[in-house]
Formats: structure tokens, sequence, C-alpha cells
């Protein structure tokens, strides 16, 4: 295994190194929230006693500034969006029409159904929740992109009220925060903005389900709201697996794994291949490309130091034997972001079960994604994807079971639904149906 300050490892198949780093990564959703869960749980807590007054101490003493308020009704989107860059001012608006249209397609696979077979009438019943809030980073970088890639698919939904909660929020997530929709912001971050949505407050309504990314405070102030309402889904940090062989091209593949590394020094970028030529030459590319990085980006944080601690902390191209390889451990790790650039990219992506959002093929960089192809850029993490979806349609939803029974239809089933009641113990469920149906010959 080889790691030089600022490129990626590798580990070959049948090493020790390899066994050791890959059982690591399978392991890599075991976040430590019991950390920072006491603290989280005091913040928690305070909100839930004081409302208001708690945020602003806790916005105060955590984020380093003084807020009037914790709702901003009237947020100038309008004004934001007019003065923000015409041209960034056009790309918000082509990412909210694709997203828009994206989801709208799959809204119309939820629809509600009826259907009415011996007396009885089944269902089910779809309807938008009322109250969504929408948490949207900050600190290290500014996502209009995750209001969008939330808050316009919480509209098509056809959700009542969205709330978008962001520390210090800028032109333009304000900008995007009208795009999509919102109603109004909550001035907070961290886990002060978690509970304000969750708990209500005295200027805040309490949310029906909280959904977006946040560091590991935020990831905790879900999981502990949890209940008290629905939340997406406990995000860990970003990541990213590229599948290539001899013909994929490796400053493409490098340029896709430092898109996710320089998300957060924890990001994951993770090469998966046959070849180990490959390898060399994306760890090449990786140290050229970090190098060219900028040092600040236009907020003046430190992108290319972030992406440098991303790639040393986690930065693995693990090289195997075989494409049955490839597949067995691109489902193991079920990834957030799946980038295949191989020969038989298309083919090789059906076989692709585990997986957050796959892109196929050398011309679709992870990058179109996150900002412009439509599908939701929230995504499961740490491998969720073995058994949690993206972002979509259906987050935004509730569904109701209709049940309707005519007279002749339940004295028909009776018998079963008492029989079943009994062998369970229970005699008021097998009494509360032969109450309703007239008595058969030998019954008591």
């Amino acid at each position: 295994m080889t790691n030089v300050r600022g490129s990626i490892a590798t580990a070959v198949e049948g090493t020790p190194e390899f066994d050791a780093i890959l059982g690591r990564l399978a392991r890599r959703g075991e976040a430590d929230l019991s950390r920072v869960e006491p603290a989280v749980r005091e913040i928690l807590d305070a909100i839930r006693r004081e409302g208001d007054a708690a945020v602003r101490r806790f916005v105060e003493r955590f984020e380093k500034r003084a807020i009037d308020s914790v709702l901003i009704a009237d947020y100038g989107g309008a004004e934001a969006l007019q003065r923000i860059d015409p041209k960034l001012r056009r790309a918000l608006e082509r990412s909210r029409d694709r997203i828009a249209e994206y989801h709208e397609r799959q809204a119309q696979q939820l629809a509600s159904f009826s259907y009415e077979a011996g007396g009885v009438t089944l269902g089910s019943r779809v309807t938008p929740l009322a109250r969504v809030g929408i948490y949207a980073p900050g600190g290290k970088a500014c996502y209009p992109s995750s209001v969008l890639m939330s808050a316009v698919i919480a509209k098509v939904a056809g959700v009542g009220e969205i709330y978008c909660a962001s520390p210090d929020t800028s032109d333009e997530v304000r900008a995007a925060c009208h795009l999509a929709g919102v109603r109004a912001l909550v001035d907070a971050g961290g886990a002060q903005a978690i509970g304000a949505m969750a708990y209500g407050t005295q200027t805040v309504p309490q949310v029906d389900k909280i959904v977006g990314p946040g560091n590991l405070y935020v990831a905790a102030a879900k999981r502990l709201v949890f209940g008290e309402v629905d939340i997406d889904s406990i995000a860990g940090p970003s990541e990213i697996l590229v599948i290539g062989d001899a013909d994929a091209n490796p400053a493409h593949v490098a340029a896709d794994l430092l898109s996710q590394a320089e998300h957060d020094e924890d990001a994951y970028a993770l090469l998966l291949t046959t070849d180990r030529g490959l390898a060399a030459a994306v760890e090449d590319q990786v140290r050229k490309q970090l190098a060219a990085l900028p040092e600040l980006d236009g907020h003046g944080r430190p992108r290319r130091q972030i992406a440098v601690a991303s790639v040393e902390n986690n930065g693995v191209a693990l090289v195997v034997e075989s494409e049955a390889r490839l597949l067995q451990i691109a489902n193991l790790l079920a990834a957030e972001h799946v980038s295949v650039q191989t020969t038989n990219a298309r083919d090789l992506a059906t076989r692709i079960l585990r997986a957050g959002a796959v892109f196929i093929g050398g011309s679709t960089p992870e990058a179109a994604g996150d900002y412009m192809a439509g599908p939701s850029h929230v995504l499961p993490t740490g491998g969720a994807a073995r058994y949690a979806a993206p972002l979509g349609v259906y987050d935004f939803v509730s569904r109701s079971s209709l049940i309707e029974y005519t007279p002749a239809a339940l004295d028909a089933q009776s018998a079963d639904i008492a029989t079943f009641a009994r062998a369970e113990g229970l005699e008021a469920h097998a009494r509360a149906v032969e109450i309703r149906s007239p008595p058969r010959n030998g019954d008591h």
C-alpha cells in the first residue's frame, strides 16, 4: 500500500492492507454520534423549555453571531435573486426546472388508488405533508443547490409550508429559497436549528418532517428528535466510488474523486478497479489536480486544505482481480455516489444494485447530479444505500389505507376473523365482528 501526502492510498487484493481497508470502509457508517449526543441533548432540552431565547443563545455561543429574530418571514429572496450574478441566476432557474420535471414524473407513481372486490372497497390515499423543514448546511460551504434539491421536491409533492434553516444565509441561498417556494427562513444552524423546527418555538412552527444533510451535531439532533417529527436519514460524510478499467481516463477519475473530497475532511474518495496501471495514473493525477486547486474558494474558505485532508484520511484505490469482485465490493460498500467509467459502463451499472445514485459512462460527472441532472442529490451515505433511497416525492407525503365493508362482505368473512382473533387470545376482537353479523345455525 502506498500513500504520499496529497495522494490516494493503493491497496491490492490479496494483501493484509486490502482486507483491513475494505473492512474499515464497510463499517464507515458507524458514526460516533454518542460523542456529541450529551451536548446535543442539552441544546434540544433547552429549546423545548425556552424556545426562541434558547435558540438565540446557542446561535451566539456556537455560531459567534447575534440574531434578533429566529424566524425571518420576509427574507428578501426576490431581491437576492436580482443581486446575484445573472449566470448563477439562470443556472438556479434551470436547475429548479429540471428537478421539478424529474419529480413530477416520480409523483405520477404515487397516486392514490382504490378497488372493490366481493363487497369490500380497499384503497390507499396519498396526501402531502402539511409542513416541512429543510436544513441547508453552512460554514464550510454555501449550498443553494441543497435548498433546491429538497424544497423543490417538497413543492412538487404539494407540501403547504416549507421552512429552510441555514446559518447566516447568503444571497445565493435566499435566492434559491425564493425560487423553490420557501415560506420563511430559520436563522440558525446546527442542533439549535433542528430543535427549533422539531419542537416549535414562539415564532417557529413545529414541522412534520426535517430533511437535509448536516454535520455531526445536526445528525445527532435529527436522531434524537425522530419520533417527535419524521426525518429523512442520518447523513454522514459525502462519498464517491469510481469504478474504472484500463479504458477509463485517469484525469476524469481524479477530478470526480476530488469533487467529493473538497466537501469535507472526512469525505470518502474511493476508486475500485481491475487495472493497477489506472490506480497509479489516478494517484498521480490526484496529486497534480490537488496542487492546481485554489487555496481558497470564492467565500474565503480553504477548499484545497479540505480536499487534501479528505484524500489523506479516506482516499483509497482498491485493485481487484475480476469484474465479479468489482460488483461484489460495489454492492457491499453501497456508496452514496457510484461512477461507472468502464468500457461496458451501462451493462455494469445495471448490476450495481446498492447505490444512492449511479453515474454511467465517462461523460457523466458526479457534479452534474449535484446541480443540474434532476434527481435529488440528497442521498443515503455510509452504506445506507443498502436499504435507503434518494430524497424524493415519497418523502413528503403520508399514506392512509382505506377500508370499507358492506354488511354481506363482513358476514362472509366474520367466521375467519373471529377464528383468527380467538387464536391470538383476543376475544373482544372476535365479538366486535360477531355483534355486527347475523347469528348462524349453531351459534351461541
